[in-house]
């Protein structure tokens, strides 16, 4: 399996307000970590279906992350605060997810494997 490559979308970048340098790259360097563990996750799998669990496992994370984000969007706005940073990080986690979703190496085998957790595991609760 091909190594994965992620990156920050320049419209996430640019959404972001003139102060958000450091927030920029905070997002470059938590993309570059976790583009390294995963293909760290891939290289050291034993075969392709293994490597497919890793990335899904990262996927799941993702979207994990995406909706704890657009809760502290909700949040911050009824709390009568700025919810930018919030909406930008929430956007990156989509923006991952899109991105491994849209790797021609790991589409099917993404969905493939999603299908087998289901059907080993039953329909996971909060899913």
């Amino acid at each position: 399996m091909e190594d994965v490559s992620l990156t920050v979308p320049d419209a996430i970048v640019e959404s972001l307000p003139a102060d958000g340098d450091d927030a920029a790259r905070d997002m470059q360097t938590a993309v570059a970590g976790w583009e390294s563990r995963l293909n760290r996750a891939i290289e050291e799998a034993e075969d392709d279906d293994e490597a497919a669990g890793a990335v899904v496992d990262a996927l799941e994370r993702f979207e994990d992350r995406w909706e704890q984000y657009d809760d502290f969007v909700v949040e911050l706005r009824a709390w009568g605060q700025s919810p930018i940073y919030a909406m930008a990080w929430r956007d990156l986690q989509a923006a991952l997810i899109r991105q491994l979703h849209d790797h021609e190496d790991l589409a099917d085998r993404i969905d493939r494997e999603r299908h087998a957790r289901l059907v080993s595991d039953g329909i996971r609760p909060g899913r």
